[in-house]
């Protein structure tokens, strides 16, 4: 099972991330970290979604591409985390919903890359990334 811990992201991302979740419930946003750190294997079934088993496509990164899957000194160091915001304890999927925008601009403050901008090369609003560098 993929990581939820913040222990198990990028030593200069584990400082960030906690920032990041403090201002989005200032800015009255719950947000739920779904992911941080994800194994090669894990990467893989995510992978594989989409394409040789059933459902939609949730990513385009193959095990060791992805952020989530980063190690330093052989210990989970994911570059990225995945956010949802909760809304009355429920995850919001509609992208349109202003709590979005709301994490995007909070994370884009700090620095981070949020693939939910219209720039991004394949649009994940719960992707938020210390940089687009591996």
């Amino acid at each position: 099972m993929a990581s939820r811990a913040i222990s198990d992201l990028h030593p200069q991302l584990q400082p960030l991330a906690e920032t990041f979740l403090r201002r989005c419930r200032d800015h009255g946003v719950d947000p739920l970290i779904v992911c941080t750190w994800r194994s090669a294997a894990e990467q893989d079934a995510l992978y594989q979604q989409g394409r040789d088993k059933p459902g939609l496509i949730v990513t385009y990164a193959r095990p060791g591409e992805s952020a989530h899957n980063a190690m330093l000194y052989g210990s989970p160091a994911a570059r990225a985390f995945d956010v949802v915001p909760l809304v009355g304890g429920k995850p919001v999927c509609d992208a349109d919903h202003p709590h979005w925008q709301t994490m995007g601009r909070i994370a884009l403050g700090l620095g981070l890359y949020w693939h939910g901008q219209l720039d991004a090369p394949y649009r994940e609003f719960p992707h938020f990334q210390l940089s687009l560098e591996p």
